[in-house]
């Protein structure tokens, strides 16, 4: 049996992209999936292709940018399946201009759901796997989290080197039964492309991501994260098109 089968997983971004290539991967290897995003209608349809094909899903608006609304997933998941074994930390914003365009919402949201989302995330569910003995935190970062993206990433690499630093951090703390996983993706093929507003950006942005692999990639490399033994940690998976040269 497959040592994805019978776990709970919370996947934050779940209505779209990696997250929605996640949940419909996990689910196919038995896992019951907590299925988290602002888009509600899109997320009680993928419930429901995963519940009608014979899994178990629960559906939950949230916005990670507000604490209240993390809480709230991590509670709806304990009160309908009792307990949480992985945390997804998925959702994402890439909005890339030149720091000279001062474009300073977009990096307070980048910062917001980035960044803040992800220790929002950890701070709901790390007290969950203290109790348990036991739970997985995957968090995606990006390979730009491993170099500066330029020209016009430095605010979106540096919430992703944030990303890293975090999780290594929480790697060393939380001891022996809880474990942690960092996803650096490359281009693949998601709405993360659709972030930037900056008219020259969007011209780097769309002939970079021509080279993008399917979001099933890393939703098998989450997967292989989860899968191994409880005493197999897989601290930290970077994968990129084979063409790329970021």
């Amino acid at each position: 049996m497959s040592q994805i089968s019978g776990k709970v997983v919370i996947i934050t971004g779940a209505s779209s992209g990696l997250g929605e290539a996640t949940a419909r991967h996990l689910a196919a290897r038995g896992a019951t999936l907590v299925l988290a995003a602002r888009r509600k209608t899109r997320l009680d349809a993928l419930a429901n292709e995963i519940i009608a094909a014979g899994g178990k899903a629960l559906a939950v608006a949230v916005d990670v940018t507000r604490r209240n609304d993390v809480e709230a997933m991590v509670d709806a998941a304990i009160t309908e399946f009792g307990r949480v074994d992985v945390l997804v930390n998925n959702a994402g914003l890439m909005a890339i201009a030149p720091l000279s365009a001062t474009r300073v919402d977009e990096w307070e949201r980048m910062i917001d759901i980035n960044l803040k989302g992800v220790l929002y995330g950890i701070a709901a569910v790390l007290p969950v796997f203290e109790q348990q003995q036991s739970g997985h935190f995957i968090n995606v970062a990006s390979v730009a989290g491993l170099k500066v993206l330029s020209p016009g990433g430095a605010v979106y690499s540096g919430t992703k080197f944030a990303v890293r630093a975090i999780s290594e951090g929480l790697r060393y703390e939380v001891g022996a039964h809880i474990r942690t996983t960092i996803i650096c993706p490359g281009a693949v093929d998601s709405e993360l492309k659709l972030g930037t507003s900056d008219r020259e950006s969007v011209k780097f942005v769309e002939a970079f991501y021509q080279q993008a692999i399917p979001a099933d990639s890393v939703a098998r490399a989450i997967a292989y994260a989860i899968e191994q033994p409880a005493e197999v940690d897989i601290n930290e998976i970077v994968l990129r098109p084979t063409q790329e040269l970021y």
